[in-house]
């Protein structure tokens, strides 16, 4: 099947129609993109800063680029003047480095906070202690570059879906409880992004707003 059929085929079977479908094209070709955007696809996930930059020149303007990969502080400046957000806020010294840049084109950019929800230890992400620390601290509430859209997650990569929904299930928890907080009001809590190509659907009956979706829309992914 082609793209156009793999985008209607994983569309539809969606349990939430508004669940927004970011498409991960990392690795892919350019004429991928162009066939999915022409499929109606407007947000594309990237995980390397290079790659997205030399994808954004090429792409209509009206394209919603996603950073979803873990962003070292020293490449922000290259995607902040035209990333829609930032998925993978993992500290607060990369948070900082993003509001720094932020305000350096007069830009506020929109992110996601990383919980490291897996048992894996390779994943990214605040745990909830340094995630605690981090809203209560001074220098958290003078940001005025950055827009907290919500929370991402990585489930475990395993065959174990009990597990999956527990680790989705715990991080839609913890959104819910920060919603219910006195928060700065930077802090606008609307996104939950978690579910990807594996899990998307426990993701959202769990009660994801946003999936990354790559190898159920382009193949198998190229190395790289």
């Amino acid at each position: 099947m082609g793209i156009k059929a793999n985008l209607e085929s994983v569309k539809s079977t969606f349990l939430n129609p508004d669940c927004l479908l970011v498409a991960v094209s990392k690795t892919k070709p350019i004429e991928d993109l162009r066939e999915a955007y022409d499929a109606g696809i407007r947000d594309f996930g990237e995980n390397k800063v290079q790659e997205i930059q030399e994808k954004q020149a090429l792409l209509p303007s009206d394209v919603r680029w996603h950073m979803i990969g873990h962003l070292q502080s020293n490449k922000v400046k290259y995607i902040a003047p035209f990333v829609h957000l930032i998925h993978g806020v993992d500290s607060f010294k990369l948070l900082q480095e993003i509001n720094k840049q932020g305000k350096k084109i007069n830009r506020v950019i929109p992110c996601l906070l990383q919980v490291h929800i897996a048992e894996e230890e390779t994943k990214f992400g605040f745990d909830k202690a340094e995630l605690e620390e981090m809203l209560n601290s001074t220098e958290f509430q003078e940001l005025t570059h950055v827009q907290i859209a919500g929370l991402m997650g990585m489930a475990t990569f395993t065959e174990n879906h009990d597990q999956v929904r527990k680790e989705f299930r715990g991080l839609k928890q913890l959104f819910e409880e920060l919603k219910t907080r006195t928060l700065p009001g930077f802090v606008q809590l609307k996104e939950i992004s978690m579910g990807m190509s594996g899990d998307y659907l426990i993701a959202q009956e769990e009660g994801s707003t946003m999936v990354r979706i790559g190898s159920a829309i382009f193949g198998s992914r190229n190395v790289g």
